[in-house]
């Protein structure tokens, strides 16, 4: 019998749309009440309790401590004569930004933020270094949350200004002019009387002039006051073309142009109403624009700045079978990457689209796309897959020649495992593609230990991708499972329609067809087979174990979106109306409704085991999701359900090395008690 910290049922009734609604658990919404902090003190040391006393607690500690204090780089980025990119040693718990003179210069740090506090709670965000490498902009965030002060550095002397200092820069993104003395930037307000789901939409386009009162920055774009889009700018490299896009979630663009060096401040319209997320490059007088508007898997267009309408685009790289990811201008070239079933392709063109050229990846895997300026013909892209831990190369863009400039060394054996692409059907009949990473001589018996996971929204792709810190269930004996749901973007931005709005039950189905495929072709069965999802994920499995109990012995639901019915109202909810709908709008109740997580608790029902993830400090989805949940679980049947909470946390967790490892140990530990999974020897 677990014997849960109690929780006290507190029915709120309301009235929507004709139906009423009783809410026992909206007490535990307000995070900052004291009544509400006790009460996640109490679930947290209960959880932790629980997990400790786990017999391949140790196990998994020791061996994801093995795993992660290695030593690790990120992705390099030249400006000027200096190469900037992350490093961490093997005994670090924070990657440091450093920098090097020239190619083969040594190694300097410029930004440790282990230094800038006594308990790790600082983290470091965004970076941008100025063309020439002589200023960073940089991002700093307290306890991880997306909430952010901006920061100028200079790369020479190792200095940090006292004067350029910006907050509200959450969604900064800071695009700097060629010569360095300025960027633009999205700046939100911080007037804490304004209330966190309106916030978005009073982000404006300022410019920052290095040395000047930020307080002061000219006003650039005014706000959209709709709290459901983004607004961003990018100037482009030769620093006459200013665009600015208005995102309207993850469903349409608008973009807005306008010529700085005329000097009048006139914003004209590119394109209004894109289908899907859109991108511009200016060069040469030209505009470059990857849209899936029209063509679902992506197209690449020319405009003439003088007639830069919709009707004058000229198509110079087609639809193809494969969907588009990124567009670039590098070294003067067209730099493209595709996703076909969920693998990355990488592609140099002309900048009229013609002689395309593949720069061969090193196996099936992915690539995010290249690191390089339009005028400098030297660039980088990564290459990483299940069982190859990240590589960067070095690419010359002019002979599409490569070579490796670096790797992370993981100390694992990929040889006796297997990577499988598995294709099922769907409920609807819909094509679904899926990998299965497991030993190459696991017997197909149903008796093998699964962890199944997916995502299936806001047009992000899983594509194979390696993790240090799953090898120690892979050598545990478990097998790992992604589902490319539909809500993704793997074949474009028909896919992620496919799933969103009021086709959200789409990708609900096609993660249950995923699990009954892994049963069916004896891969595991319900006593073997655990979920896992963060984020819209965490949705994800939380509709999962709420539609089909059955079918999973346990669940690992981390940050999650589950009370759909009143999400808007928290956190950045407002943000992603366009993706999941407006329960505040009949049609979009009734979707949301018909799968809201929370809402589907039902008492007596035996419901698999769950470990819920929170973070302290998530200001992207709120946390009373989690606790909310929590609650109505330990109320209804089955378990144990557990809440652990992660401190000095945001969205994306905790960046010290040892809390990753003792969440990753917590969570392989829970899984392996409840699949039992053998203790290692």
């Amino acid at each position: 019998m677990n014997a849960y910290p109690s929780t006290a049922r507190e029915p709120v009734s309301e009235t929507r749309f004709g139906e009423t609604l009783v809410d026992p658990y909206r007490w535990l919404e307000d995070g900052k009440s004291p009544r509400v902090e006790e009460w996640m003190r109490a679930q947290d040391a209960y959880a932790r309790r629980v997990l400790a006393r786990l017999p391949q607690q140790a196990h998994f500690r020791q061996r994801i401590g093995d795993l992660l204090y290695i030593p690790a780089l990120g992705m390099p980025e030249k400006a000027g004569n200096r190469y900037f990119y992350s490093r961490k040693d093997a005994y670090q718990e924070k990657y440091v930004e450093v920098c090097r003179e020239g190619l083969d210069g040594p190694e300097r740090v410029l930004l440790d933020p282990s230094t800038l506090s006594s308990d790790g709670s600082i983290s470091l965000g965004a970076w941008a270094p100025s063309y020439d490498g002589a200023k960073v902009a940089y991002t700093l965030r307290g306890n991880n949350s997306d909430e952010a002060t901006l920061h100028v550095l200079d790369v020479a002397t190792g200095q940090t200004s006292a004067v350029d200092v910006i907050p509200g820069a959450k969604y900064a993104s800071p695009s700097w002019t060629p010569r360095g003395d300025g960027f633009y930037y999205t700046r939100l307000p911080v007037d804490p009387a304004i209330p966190a789901d309106v916030r978005p939409g009073k982000a404006e386009i300022r410019f920052h002039r290095l040395g000047d009162d930020p307080a002061h920055d000219p006003l650039i774009h005014a706000a959209t006051g709709d709290p459901r889009t983004f607004l961003s700018a990018d100037l482009a490299e030769e620093g006459r073309w200013l665009f600015v896009y208005v995102s309207h979630g993850w469903a349409a663009t608008d973009i807005y142009y306008q010529d700085v060096a005329r000097g009048d401040g006139r914003w004209l319209p590119l394109a209004l109403g894109l289908q899907g997320e859109a991108r511009v490059v200016a060069w040469r007088d030209k505009f470059y624009i990857q849209s899936a508007d029209g063509t679902p898997r992506g197209a690449v267009y020319v405009a003439d700045p003088a007639a830069p309408q919709r009707a004058h685009w000229r198509t110079i790289v087609p639809e193809a079978a494969a969907a588009l990811k990124t567009m670039q201008v590098i070294g003067g070239r067209l730099a493209l990457t595709y996703t076909r079933d969920a693998v990355s392709k990488l592609e140099l063109r002309d900048l009229d689209g013609t002689h395309a050229q593949e720069v061969k990846l090193p196996g099936l895997g992915s690539c995010h796309g290249l690191s390089g300026r339009a005028a400098e013909d030297e660039a980088f892209y990564d290459f990483q897959s299940f069982t190859v831990p990240p590589q960067y190369y070095r690419l010359l863009v002019a002979q599409g020649e490569s070579r490796l400039w670096d790797e992370i060394k993981v100390p694992v054996d990929p040889t006796p495992y297997v990577v499988r692409q598995v294709f099922f059907k769907s409920k609807d009949g819909t094509r679904v593609p899926m990998f299965v990473v497991g030993r190459k001589d696991a017997p197909r018996d149903g008796n093998n230990p699964v962890l199944l996971t997916g995502y299936g929204g806001f047009s992000v792709s899983l594509e194979p991708t390696f993790s240090a810190s799953l090898y120690a269930w892979l050598e545990a004996g478990g097998s790992y499972a992604v589902a490319n749901l539909r809500g993704g973007a793997e074949y474009g931005e028909e896919w992620h329609r496919a799933g969103m709005l009021h086709k959200k039950q789409n990708v609900f189905d096609d993660f249950e067809a995923a699990a009954d495929t892994l049963i069916a072709e004896q891969y595991t069965s319900p006593a073997k087979l655990a979920i896992l999802g963060g984020s819209n994920g965490g949705l994800l499995v939380g509709a999962a174990l709420t539609q089909r109990p059955e079918l999973y012995r346990a669940v690992v639901c981390a940050v999650p979106l589950l009370d759909m019915l009143r999400y808007t109202e928290f956190g950045s909810g407002r943000t992603w109306i366009e993706e999941y709908g407006d329960p505040a709008n009949a049609e979009d109740y009734q979707a949301l409704r018909a799968y809201s997580p929370y809402q589907h608790v039902v008492p007596g029902v035996r419901y698999p085991a769950v470990l819920m993830l929170s973070a302290d400090s998530d200001d992207r989805v709120d946390p009373m999701h989690a606790r909310k949940m929590v609650a109505a679980l330990q109320a209804a049947g089955g378990g144990p359900f557990l809440l652990r909470i992660e401190q000095h946390a945001g969205h994306g967790g905790a960046d010290l090395i040892r809390s990753t490892v003792e969440q990753k140990a917590d969570i392989y530990a829970f899984l392996a008690g409840e699949l039992g999974v053998a203790p290692a020897r």
